[in-house]
């Protein structure tokens, strides 16, 4: 019986080895978010999209937030993404025209010589 323990338990060993190796599903530090880099990922996983900016801005707590902007190839408009940099989330995201591209309304600006 005493043999048939010590067998099952040095069975299991070489499973706890292998999973206390395997990287956590979650890849974030328990702090809040520090960088832009940080928050440009997390809203790129996701839309989907890619990040174009990012900037701080205040957001219910004393962390504050990113705010990211981000392109979506083959769409016609891009997301705004807000996230939260104590739970690395993302809190909002709302829909807007793609970020980095000229507007219908945007033309080439040519000068003519002798007008005000």
């Amino acid at each position: 019986m005493r043999a048939l323990a010590f067998g099952a338990a040095l069975a299991l060993v070489p499973a706890l080895i292998l999973s206390a190796g395997t990287p956590r599903s979650r890849k974030h530090s328990g702090g809040p978010v520090k960088t832009a880099g940080e928050a440009k990922s997390i809203a790129e996983r996701e839309t989907g999209g890619r990040a174009i900016s990012a900037r701080r801005i205040p957001l219910n707590g004393a962390s504050g937030g990113w705010e990211v902007d981000l392109r979506m190839p083959g769409e016609e408009r891009g997301w705004r993404c807000i996230i939260d940099s104590d739970t690395h989330m993302v809190h909002s995201k709302a829909r807007i025209d793609q970020p980095g591209a000229k507007g219908k309304a945007d033309g080439t600006v040519r000068m003519v010589k002798g007008s005000r």
